[in-house]
């Protein structure tokens, strides 16, 4: 049991049913550990100087706080450095695409000691605007917008996932879309598709238009011609499969033959192809699908889809190392980092694989760059 300052051990207080403890103070903790205040403080704040304490000695101060229930005292941290170690996230909704970001900034913020908020606003161009300032407001360091539209600079450091406009004070994240689309037409190409139907997405979404921009490029440089009445919009957009049902019943209503569909995302390729099975074609044997972003429930539908891989978690790591690299540096700032996809063959573009294939990947390891 620690000692307190006075040299008397630090006693359990009974009152009411649940046992509390005394607030332990960083001193005290030190005290206890037999270190001085100033390492138990870097270790604890997880400041990068900690790097050159002993693990031991980290691990040991960790178990001791945890056993004696110590909390640093975060708002005396952030008086007396005058930051509040807060992240504002704003994304348009909970999707997988947003969970698997999300899931890669918080890794990163965790391990480097930041907490993070997060505000959906629903593609609301009120609350586009709006939440940013809200988030100044709670005194946030900077902000990670995920396809949100952000029109112009802010006062504060902001990272863009997907996003397309340069704006002063904002670093992109962006995937290397023209790649993409020849992954995924060189794919169709080489399984003998000429007839292929295209979904762009829906306004709303900030890869919209680049990514129909690259389709429409390599489609040309493939000699893959793209039907007027074999090319649908989304008209809206939701974190479920039903944005993909309705336009592929539109497609089949045109009486067009297609023996194949690149779908906007993995979601819609998901709706697109319940629409194609319950007009009673097979995926692949009568109609090929590919989609995109590779969530998780890509490869446990049926058919398992193929799909080009965004590496989201590790887009959200890229996110969030780019924001507080920008913190913690007044240099030249990078307008864009950009990643490599990869294409993942799965059933819906091929004959039935054996359960125990993996999936193939055919690109080389994504891996990121920065262009200033």
């Amino acid at each position: 049991m620690a000692k307190s300052k006075d040299g008397g051990k630090i006693k359990w207080k009974t009152g009411g049913k649940r046992p509390t403890v005394r607030s332990l103070s960083l001193k005290e903790l030190a005290e206890h550990l037999s270190l001085s205040p100033a390492t138990v403080s870097l270790v604890i704040n997880r400041t990068k100087a900690a790097a050159a304490i002993p693990e031991e000695t980290q691990k040991r101060i960790f178990q001791a706080a945890k056993e004696l229930n110590y909390r640093p005292n975060f708002y005396a941290r952030s008086l007396r450095m005058q930051r509040s170690f807060t992240i504002g996230i704003l994304h348009p909704d909970l999707s997988d695409y947003v969970a698997l970001l999300t899931s890669g900034i918080e890794d990163y913020l965790m391990r480097e000691g930041y907490f993070y908020f997060a505000a959906g606003h629903r593609n609301n161009p009120e609350l586009i605007e709006e939440y940013p300032l809200i988030m100044l407001d709670r005194a946030v360091e900077g902000i990670i917008a995920i396809d949100t539209p952000i029109a112009h600079s802010l006062p504060l450091p902001v990272v863009i996932v997907a996003g397309h406009r340069n704006i002063e004070g904002a670093t992109n994240v962006i995937l290397d879309h023209r790649r993409a689309a020849e992954l995924a037409l060189g794919h169709l190409a080489r399984m003998g598709h000429r007839e292929i139907a295209f979904m762009k997405g829906p306004k709303v979404s900030s890869d919209t238009e680049v990514r129909w921009q690259s389709i429409c490029e390599v489609a040309r440089k493939l000699d893959l011609e793209m039907k007027p009445s074999l090319c649908v919009e989304m008209e809206f957009s939701t974190p479920f499969p039903d944005m993909g049902y309705p336009v592929v019943q539109r497609l089949l209503a045109s009486g067009e033959r297609f023996t194949a569909l690149f779908a906007f995302n993995d979601v819609s390729a998901i709706g697109a192809i319940r629409a194609l099975r319950d007009a009673g074609l097979e995926v692949p044997g009568s109609v090929a699908v590919v989609g995109f972003d590779d969530i998780p429930s890509a490869a446990y539908n049926t058919p398992s889809l193929t799909t080009i891989r965004q590496p989201l978690r590790r887009m959200g790591e890229i996110a969030a190392r780019t924001l507080l690299d920008r913190l913690r540096s007044k240099g030249t700032v990078p307008n864009e980092v950009a990643v490599e996809p990869e294409l993942v063959i799965r059933e819906s573009t091929t004959s039935r694989l054996r359960p125990s294939a993996p999936p193939r990947p055919e690109s080389v390891p994504a891996s990121a760059s920065s262009n200033d």
